[in-house]
């Protein structure tokens, strides 16, 4: 998917959501354990509750990966069926790889060619040869680890180097990367006053928000420093969406909340275009 099919999909639905499915088989509705493959039936149901408010669909695949192969063939299932029933959704494969050489040319193939994911999470940490091999798959999207939204984010991403902080020199360094275009960044939601020096590095490029919601990040804040002209935010909601119930109606309750978010994203759109 390029970058602007998703801003068409945004401005068409007036909403930036992304919908976590980071699936816990411990907080799915207990009726589900009686299907073949539970994971699967939980997340289906989600996303046709949940597609017609959100823009995007990010499963964490360390949700999966925990159940060896039942949960890898469960994701399979998952980004098969999202491409095939709603092919205008962008996905990510929040996976956090980063590696060098042919092992992120590896990763690459796995997540971009295999499952078909349009965009991978990428740990930044060992550099540009560890980055690139990703940036080189044609309307594909990398998406570095920048500022992130948990507490231990202070312990390396803020402190200084050289004078500066180092996420900023994330930002800055990864420009000159072969096809940065295709660059997005992670910056968590409980870092928005972080957003408006960010946007003075990254002006444009898409920004994925975690943290709104159960972490406590303020959507408002999020756009009031961080929409670019092109909106530029994918705002992700999982555990406040995807477990909204535990009931038989979880996947209703989810389309709830679903809707309530993509409302409040309506109305600051508003305000802005």
């Amino acid at each position: 998917m390029t970058t602007e099919q998703l801003v068409a999909q945004i401005h068409k639905k007036k909403s930036f959501l992304c919908v976590g499915l980071d699936v816990d088989i411990n907080k799915i509705p207990k009726h589900l354990l009686k299907e073949e493959d539970p994971i699967f039936a939980f997340n289906k149901a989600i996303i046709d509750a949940t597609h017609e408010y959100c823009v995007a669909f990010k499963p964490n695949t360390a949700f999966y990966e925990a159940y060896g192969i039942k949960g890898w063939q469960a994701l399979e299932k998952t980004i098969k069926y999202i491409n095939e029933r709603y092919p205008e959704i962008f996905t990510i494969a929040d996976a956090k790889r980063g590696d060098i050489g042919n092992t992120s040319t590896m990763y690459a193939k796995a997540f971009f060619e295999d499952l078909a994911f349009d965009s991978v999470t990428i740990a930044p940490y060992m550099g540009k040869d560890s980055v690139e091999p990703f940036l080189a798959f044609e309307d594909k999207h990398t998406i570095l680890l920048a500022l992130t939204s948990n507490e231990g984010a202070f312990d390396f991403q803020t402190k200084s180097l050289e004078g500066k902080e180092l996420y900023k020199r994330v930002l800055e360094t990864s420009k000159t990367y072969k096809n940065s275009k295709n660059l997005m960044y992670v910056v968590g939601a409980t870092k928005a006053t972080f957003l408006e020096e960010i946007r003075q590095i990254v002006p444009e490029s898409f920004l994925l928000v975690p943290g709104v919601g159960a972490q406590g990040g303020s959507l408002k804040e999020v756009c009031k420093y961080g929409m670019s002209s092109s909106v530029g935010l994918l705002v992700n909601s999982s555990r406040g969406i995807i477990y909204a119930s535990a009931d038989e109606n979880f996947a209703e309750a989810a389309m709830v909340k679903a809707k309530e978010l993509q409302q409040e994203m309506y109305l600051e759109l508003a305000a802005k275009f």
